[in-house]
């Protein structure tokens, strides 16, 4: 962990926010006193999209059904 004053972060701000998101914590000082910590904030991992259901083909549907129809009636049955 590294301390730095409030002059020194305003001096290099760019530096000290790369320096960060490197994973460096750094506490900011003002005359002495810690006053803040900067952090990275740790992103979560996106899940990939189910790319399986995209290359599965459609339901089939009867002539004269619509989507909303099939669905409703797959929800009566229970699947």
């Amino acid at each position: 962990m590294t301390t730095m004053t409030v002059k020194q972060v305003l001096g290099g701000l760019r530096a000290v926010i790369d320096r960060v998101r490197e994973g460096e914590t750094i506490v900011i000082v003002d005359r002495g006193v810690p006053v803040a910590r900067l952090t990275a904030i740790k992103r979560e991992a996106q899940a990939a999209p189910p790319l399986d259901l995209l290359r599965t083909p459609a339901p089939w549907l009867a002539p004269g059904t619509g989507g909303v129809q099939a669905l409703l009636e797959e929800r009566r049955q229970g699947r």
